[in-house]
């Protein structure tokens, strides 16, 4: 005859261990340090196994409760996801999302597919462009969430990451040492014109623009084929290009930001979700990374 477990035991079980003992998981389980003995007492007796045994040094799993544990956790969590999936209300609609070409391809990836999956019915649109461009469409209504790539953040904005600014040149390329420097520079409001102007220009460096665009593939290929640099993110540089250190003669670049902003009302409850998952994702990138 098949056998239910109580996930509420497991759950006492799995508290007591990842906390270190019963005295410490009685503020993860809001239970009195006698109620989580209970009901660690009660799973050992469904299961006719000692579980955990209290030694001077503390506690200590037994074979049994080592073989448990990992199963416990695994149950608990296929147990929180069924609930929050079957008790979350199903949204549907558009939300529309702002962020600048040259951070698309790092940053993009690492949240819309969980978002994707966990609110199937919700359309994401998504808007390219400079940063100032896509703030000014947020102010209009016309986008609901912007990713923006700034030098610093405004007050109704939220820094998510700092990032450095760094020169990128064709691998083993020579157009770094040419005069006047060639420069693959993105559109007239791009955020990084102006550091790049002020630093070039403090180094006595003349520099000419090669292209003018808002095509980040454009501005890639013409520093792949080494016939400008231009400059970039670290985190976000594409595959093929190298950063170029102090020994190419460029000057240092500031540092920037990646900042979220969202609407003055803090938006639908869909447009707070994306911004959660953007969040979640962009600090789990950069955690890994350190």
């Amino acid at each position: 005859m098949a056998r239910n477990l109580d996930v509420s035991l497991l759950r006492a079980f799995v508290a007591v261990v990842d906390a270190g003992g019963m005295t410490a998981a009685t503020g993860v389980l809001n239970l009195t340090q006698a109620a989580v003995s209970q009901q660690i007492k009660r799973l050992e007796e469904t299961l006719g196994e000692e579980l955990i045994t209290r030694e001077r040094r503390g506690m200590k799993l037994t074979g049994a409760g080592e073989r448990l544990f990992g199963r416990a956790k695994r149950l608990l969590a296929l147990n929180d996801e069924i609930w929050t999936e079957m008790t979350t209300p199903e949204f549907e609609g558009e939300v529309r999302l702002g962020i600048p070409s040259d951070i698309i391809t790092t940053y993009l990836p690492t949240f819309l597919k969980d978002f994707a999956r966990r609110y199937p019915r919700v359309q994401i649109s998504l808007n390219s462009g400079s940063s100032a461009a896509l703030r000014a469409k947020l102010q209009a209504g016309k986008v609901d969430v912007v990713l923006a790539t700034e030098m610093a953040c405004d007050p109704d904005g939220e820094n998510l990451v700092m990032d450095r600014l760094v020169w990128v040149g064709a691998r083993g390329g020579d157009a770094a040492r040419q005069r006047p420097l060639p420069v693959s520079i993105g559109c007239s409001d791009c955020a990084f014109r102006t550091p790049i102007r002020d630093v070039l220009q403090k180094a006595g460096i003349e520099w000419r623009s090669v292209s003018e665009v808002t095509n980040t593939s454009a501005q890639v290929a013409t520093v792949a084929a080494d016939i400008a640099v231009m400059a970039w993110m670290a985190s976000t540089v594409p595959n093929g290009l190298e950063v170029l250190g102090p020994e190419s003669g460029l000057p240092a670049l500031p540092p920037f930001m990646v900042n979220l902003y969202l609407p003055r009302d803090g938006g639908s409850h869909v447009v707070q979700e994306l911004a959660r998952h953007i969040r979640e994702a962009v600090a789990d990138r950069h955690r890994m990374a350190a």
